[in-house]
C-alpha cells in the first residue's frame, strides 16, 4: 500500500462550511458519489444512475473530530485499518485560507494516479457546485 496525500486550497475561510460537504451524507452526495446514506457509522456510496451499471461502496467512519477530520475506511480494505482515508481541514498560517487534504491509499503506482486523478475530479465538483 502507498499512502497518498493530497493538498487542496480552498476559497473559505469558515470551517463550518467545509465541515458541511465532508462530513455527512448530504454533503458528500454533492460531490463525491451520485447518492450517499448514512447507516449508523456506515456511510454507502453509489456511483451511476439506476438505469446504469452502479457500483456501490461501504465506509465506516473510524474517527471524527468536528471541524477538523473524517477519517473512515473501505470495506474491501478491512483486513488492512491502516489503509483509511481521510479528509482534514487546516489553515494557513499564512494567509488564513483553508485547505482540505485528502489522504488514501493506492496498492501500486499505477493505481497512484488513478486515485489522485479520482481526487482532482472530485475536488472540481466540489469547487463547482459549492464555490468552496
Amino acid at each position: 500500500m502507498q499512502k497518498l496525500t493530497i493538498e487542496y486550497p480552498l476559497r473559505t475561510k469558515s470551517p463550518k462550511l467545509v465541515w458541511d460537504m465532508i462530513s455527512n451524507a448530504a454533503g458528500l452526495q454533492k460531490w463525491i458519489a451520485d447518492k450517499v446514506v448514512a447507516t449508523d457509522d456506515i456511510l454507502t456510496f453509489t456511483w451511476g444512475q439506476p438505469w446504469t451499471e452502479r457500483d456501490t461502496k461501504q465506509s465506516r467512519i473510524i474517527d471524527i473530530k468536528t471541524f477538523e477530520h473524517i477519517r473512515m475506511l473501505w470495506d474491501y480494505h478491512e483486513e488492512t485499518p491502516e489503509a483509511y482515508w481521510e479528509m482534514r481541514i487546516e489553515q494557513s498560517d499564512l494567509t488564513g485560507q483553508l485547505n482540505l487534504l485528502i489522504t488514501d491509499y493506492a496498492a501500486d503506482d499505477d493505481e497512484e494516479a488513478d486515485l489522485r486523478g479520482i481526487w482532482d475530479d472530485n475536488l472540481e465538483r466540489l469547487h463547482r457546485v459549492s464555490g468552496l
